[in-house]
């Protein structure tokens, strides 16, 4: 295949770069040209992909202190105002330089208005749940109070505004919850009503980077103790409470691998044994490898990693989609779901030792472990963008 500009219009978020990072890096290798649009703080992680970088300033609430609006529609216009700040920047860019295709995260709300703009395809790249046929009634009790709410009016307004100053009379909802051309990075067996998505979605599967996967800056204990992952991601690591109780619990006969992020400090742990290990950030595919349980807030690229290496699971969702993917992990028979007000030492201790010493959830693991890993990942990925061109 000739070699084409493909222009990526990624989030500000490292759970919704992540996902993409394989495949841009595959387009890469397979000479095409790739712009990768991001928030500047978070360049970094996109750079060694290859791709150009395009950074812009962001308005995105970052970092441990961090603080992200309660209602969702609210929390929803985070990412349209910066779609509407950054879209100037992007056709002055693009303008004379245009790209043969637009993939997008679902956070970069401008990519269809840009790919409409040079009269190419779009193609959004979902590191999440996607609709399915019949999704608008079955989510209606759910989306009615959120559209009706001041925030969701408001939302609707200015994104309606916004499409029509582009030439775009769609309804805004619809044309925020059904794009036309998908690609999903997540685990069919995480989808729920899998069998009920249209045909414009394409399973590709994850598709974990493999500068991640070759990560060997962690390797296991020489103990030959069972290893415990505990990680909150990078949103919801304030949680010195469970740290605390995982110490408590496990730290006798487990090897303990702490997340913490920035937030906690780990001398708030006091006098930690060896068999305890606090990091602000570790390599997670990595320790994953070697896991035989993880705790979690069950963001969906967590529980798609967990899958993707059999380990079994107990949730603590924190937020957002985090309950429903702990709902569907425990589904799938392969997890735990502990709410937050329910955790102790001993709650954690029960938990992890119910879903890392069953038989039929290891067996499970193995059948989802080969189902993931056989969809196809960063190839068939790759495949089915070019596709597109």
């Amino acid at each position: 295949m000739l070699r084409k500009h493909i222009v990526m219009v990624g989030c500000t978020a490292p759970s919704h770069i992540y996902p993409s990072l394989g495949v841009v890096g595959e387009l890469v290798r397979r000479g095409h040209r790739v712009s990768y649009v991001v928030g500047a703080p978070l360049a970094s992680l996109v750079a060694p992909t290859g791709a150009e970088v395009l950074e812009h300033p962001t308005t995105f609430p970052l970092g441990e202190a961090a603080v992200w609006p309660e209602e969702p529609a609210a929390a929803m216009r985070v990412f349209l105002d910066e779609a509407i700040a950054i879209h100037p920047l992007l056709t002055s860019r693009f303008d004379d330089d245009r790209p043969d295709l637009v993939l997008y995260d679902i956070g970069g709300l401008g990519a269809p208005l840009l790919a409409a703009r040079y009269g190419v395809p779009a193609v959004q790249l979902s590191p999440t749940l996607v609709a399915w046929e019949g999704y608008d009634e079955d989510m209606a009790e759910v989306m009615a109070p959120i559209k009706a709410s001041p925030s969701g009016v408001d939302y609707a307004a200015t994104l309606s505004r916004w499409l029509a100053a582009h030439g775009v009379t769609a309804d805004p909802w619809e044309w925020l919850g059904h794009p036309a051309r998908v690609l999903s990075l997540i685990p069919r067996a995480m989808q729920p009503q899998a069998e009920r998505v249209g045909p414009h979605v394409r399973f590709v599967g994850p598709c974990l980077d493999p500068a991640r996967l070759a990560d060997r800056s962690w390797t296991p204990p020489a103990s030959g103790r069972p290893v415990l992952l505990v990680s909150f991601g990078t949103a919801f690591t304030d949680q010195l409470p469970v740290y605390r109780a995982c110490v408590s619990a496990f730290a006798p006969d487990w090897h303990v691998v702490m997340s913490i992020g920035k937030h906690v400090s780990p001398s708030d742990l006091g006098p930690l044994p060896d068999s305890v290990e606090v990091h602000e950030s570790v390599p997670q595919l990595a320790v994953l490898e070697a896991a035989s349980a993880f705790i979690t807030h069950a963001g969906m690229g967590g529980a798609t990693e967990a899958l993707w290496f059999g380990v079994p699971t107990v949730a603590i969702p924190q937020a957002a989609d985090q309950f429903g993917n702990a709902a569907q992990l425990v589904a799938l028979g392969v997890g735990k779901h502990l709410p937050a007000k329910s955790v102790t030492a001993t709650s954690l201790r029960e938990a992890v030792e119910e879903v890392s010493s069953s038989a039929s959830v290891a067996s499970r693991l193995a059948e989802l472990k080969a189902e993931i890993r056989g969809h196809g990942g960063v190839s068939f990925a790759a495949d089915a963008v070019e596709s597109y061109l």
